[in-house]
């Protein structure tokens, strides 16, 4: 099974996150299939970048996003 997931990447008290398509069972900064965008939440405003295409694509082979993807999902237009 795959979801779509956040990666934490940044330094310490200052995260910024990649979202990538994972198998369930690889760890949360582990291994991934495919990168499709970033999210920045220090930024004013919130700076969020998706591959639209990317996202459809894997919504449409059955990979289903966390539900904090989801709302950025939301916010970007893709759901």
């Amino acid at each position: 099974m795959v979801k779509i997931r956040l990666k934490r990447m940044g330094a310490h008290k200052k995260p910024f996150y990649r979202v990538v398509v994972a198998d369930i069972r690889a760890p949360r900064d582990g291994k991934f299939i495919e990168e499709i965008g970033y999210y920045n939440p220090l930024t004013d405003p919130v700076d969020i970048n998706i591959d639209e295409e990317a996202a459809k694509k894997w919504l449409g082979n059955g990979a289903q996003p966390t539900e904090t993807v989801k709302k950025l999902f939301k916010k970007t237009g893709i759901l």
